[in-house]
């Protein structure tokens, strides 16, 4: 895939970029290996400095980091300012925090194992792979970022091909700021490049967010390497509505969730499991608001969400309906490609999807819903879990020990009562089974990254 600012509005090429030479990768690593030798030796509260200031530079950027992720991803204008200042404000919260969560430990009386002190302390292990993806352009980056930088570690960022723009201003942010020089990095190169980069002695560890296929590549190298490897590789999201639900808010809820970021977000709902006791209530309710959320010129304030990011994307998510309408699936609204420029697709809502439907057991990437009626809690549980994702789950209910029981059976690596799926920044973010494994965000996240250090003293 070309390295190309591609507008996905209009289709048209905007600007090129060629791929970093070998002998530019090579100068890009031995600065990342140069700045680990300053950077370790920082301290927190230097670090916390220089981080302050890159989101008090992210801020100052507002408009024209939005503008460049709506011109590159096609996210409305909106969304776009909003991921800018959450972005900045995670990286205000690791400046805050990364000096309590990696605070030296004392986990067993010394005397318990034979010593007269017995500590455990996390320390930076060096340079660390992040391989990005292009829905959230700053958010994904900043997530894995402000905790690797706070933690004294070193980041090159691979950036989705299809952003270069926005990944040369992440590139250039945390220098700009006060950090080393070095200390993190954008490399303009392709997917497969990034696998091999892997074999070099000067990167300690690999983080990805993306496709299945793409996470198991970078696993693979990463375990012939023996690094460590955090991975987030997507999903196929439940959202769960039960009888005491309310009804109006969960089918307002679960729209917006669908069609957020044009149905681009691993988190966000694709298949919901709604009890036959509010289900035509519900439906009814859901499927007005899909119909009433269009897709359009994202720079415009009425716009309901914007074209699907590129071309490729939205042929994937195409493909999947009309697999699904071709063997029998019902489409109440949306389904074809529309005519004009620009990769848009509108709001689309089926039922009657079995499994002999590529969408029942695949990810589908876009504003497209997948609606089933069921009977019981036990049956929307045991549906829910029969995926071979399982990232996060959204689940509507008033009655406590059904929300107990949901959080507890749901095999996700989050479940939401009353609220839809989301990411925060004390809180930790990742899957299990296809979804990948590891953890982003909160105390979990920024340990993923460190030498977990066992200091023993007869």
């Amino acid at each position: 895939m070309a390295i190309a600012t591609i507008n996905p509005t209009t289709g048209a090429v905007e600007r090129e970029f060629a791929p970093h030479t070998p002998e530019q990768v090579e100068q890009i690593l031995a600065r990342a290996d140069a700045a680990n030798a300053v950077l370790r030796r920082t301290t927190f509260a230097e670090r916390a400095a220089w981080m302050r200031r890159a989101a008090d530079l992210l801020d100052a950027d507002l408009e024209q980091a939005a503008a460049l992720a709506s011109t590159e991803m096609g996210k409305t204008l909106g969304t776009a300012k909003y991921e800018v200042t959450k972005s900045a404000n995670g990286m205000r919260w690791y400046a805050d925090h990364a000096e309590e969560y990696l605070a030296a430990e004392e986990p067993v009386p010394a005397a318990s194992v034979g010593a007269s002190a017995a500590r455990v302390v996390y320390q930076p292990i060096g340079t660390v792979l992040a391989v990005m993806p292009w829905n959230y352009p700053y958010w994904q980056v900043i997530r894995f970022a402000a905790p690797a930088l706070m933690a004294g570690n070193t980041g090159l960022l691979k950036h989705a091909s299809s952003v270069p723009q926005t990944a040369l201003y992440l590139g250039e942010l945390f220098e700009r700021a006060g950090f080393p020089a070095g200390a993190f990095q954008t490399l303009l190169i392709e997917g497969a490049a990034a696998s091999a980069l892997i074999q070099d002695r000067r990167i300690r560890a690999v983080t990805l967010t993306g496709s299945v296929g793409a996470g198991a590549a970078v696993a693979e190298a990463a375990g012939r390497n023996i690094k460590k490897s955090v991975l987030e590789l997507g999903g196929t999201d439940a959202f769960v509505v039960l009888p005491s639900a309310d009804v109006a808010k969960s089918a307002e809820a679960g729209a917006a969730s669908r069609t957020q970021n044009s149905g681009q977000s691993c988190i966000c709902a694709k298949r919901f499991y709604v009890h036959d006791d509010v289900y035509e209530e519900w439906f009814a309710l859901f499927l007005e608001r899909m119909r009433a959320t269009t897709a359009g010129d994202p720079f415009d304030a009425a716009t309901g969400f914007g074209p699907m990011a590129t071309e490729q994307v939205r042929a994937d998510a195409h493909e999947l309906v009309a697999d699904a309408i071709a063997k029998g699936a019902t489409v109440h609204t949306g389904g074809e490609l529309p005519d004009g420029p620009g990769w848009f697709y509108p709001a689309t809502v089926l039922t009657d999807v079995t499994p002999e439907m590529r969408i029942f057991r695949e990810e589908c990437f876009g504003p497209v819903a997948c609606v089933y009626r069921v009977g019981s809690l036990e049956e929307a549980v045991e549906l829910a879990n029969d995926s071979e994702f399982g990232l996060a789950a959204s689940v509507w209910t008033t009655e406590a020990e059904e929300i107990a029981r949901l959080q507890d059976e749901l095999e996700f690596g989050a479940v939401f009562a009353n609220g839809n799926s989301a990411s925060f920044f004390g809180l930790p973010f990742g899957g299990v089974k296809d979804s990948g494994y590891g953890r982003e965000l909160g105390a979990f996240g920024i340990r993923e990254f460190v030498n977990i250090k066992t200091a023993w003293t007869a």
